[in-house]
């Protein structure tokens, strides 16, 4: 099953970083966000992946074509010879299409561009590309094969640190709570698709606005809840959690 991953925003919002780099090469430890997604899909059996590119996407083209995988792996280095023979690998089964949709591309235009690209499959994954989660995959695709609609994403809670507040006419705050407290979901950016989703996605539109009220309003769209791990690289303080959190050796989207 093929991923299409959103890989050409400007990520304004991670400035700090993107100036440099694209948002999906900000690196968690010394892999970028987009190589640990890629191995969470890899880890499912789904080794295919379409990148839509946009904004500076030379550097991730020149990252896959010049990727050194002993950086990642055990490898025993012969020192007459410089040869490195790796005990194991990382990419070596993936197929990867670069594929340039334009920088101020919107999702869903990105999504039509790279149609032709999903070949046969009636059933392809879509990610945004700047959060991780530990989300059961199989489950996830065995809940949307049942389920016999034409979309559906992962949903959770959002995070912590954000608050609802509820108050009144006269301004007075009557509660504020933490927004995960809240009973609130959101969508997280991992969709499952089938190949029908773009008889509702037309030119200029984006992906989550006008085609998915079409599908709601056939009842053509499922939302997968997930309580477990999910975060994403929206900001310089997403970014510092995830390198606490790599340091720390506390990474639970790393199920491979």
């Amino acid at each position: 099953m093929k991923v299409v991953l959103f890989c050409g925003g400007l990520g304004t919002r991670l400035r700090e970083h993107t100036e440099a780099v694209p948002k999906p090469m900000v690196n968690i430890g010394y892999r970028p966000i987009l190589w640990h997604l890629m191995k969470y899909y890899s880890h499912f059996g789904h080794n295919e992946f379409i990148l839509c590119l946009g904004h500076m996407g030379d550097q991730i083209k020149q990252y896959f074509i010049d990727y050194m995988e002993w950086v990642s792996n055990d490898f025993e280095l012969s020192g007459a010879t410089g040869e490195i023979r790796l005990f194991n690998r990382d990419i070596a089964d993936w197929k990867i299409t670069f594929a340039d949709t334009g920088l101020n591309t919107c999702i869903g235009q990105r999504l039509r561009s790279v149609q032709r690209y999903l070949g046969d499959d009636e059933v392809f994954l879509a990610n945004y590309s700047d959060g991780l989660s530990n989300v059961p995959l199989d489950e996830y695709l065995d809940f949307f094969a049942k389920e016999d609609k034409v979309a559906s994403f992962v949903c959770a809670h959002p995070a912590q640190s954000f608050h609802t507040v509820e108050f009144g006419e006269d301004r007075l705050v009557r509660h504020v709570r933490p927004a995960a407290d809240a009973g609130i979901w959101i969508n997280v950016g991992f969709f499952a698709f089938r190949r029908e989703i773009f008889d509702y996605l037309r030119e200029g539109e984006d992906l989550v606005n006008e085609p998915f009220e079409r599908l709601i309003a056939e009842d053509q769209l499922l939302a997968y809840p997930h309580k477990g791990f999910w975060a994403c690289m929206d900001t310089f303080k997403d970014k510092t959690a995830f390198d606490d959190m790599d340091k720390e050796g506390y990474r639970p989207w790393q199920v491979w």
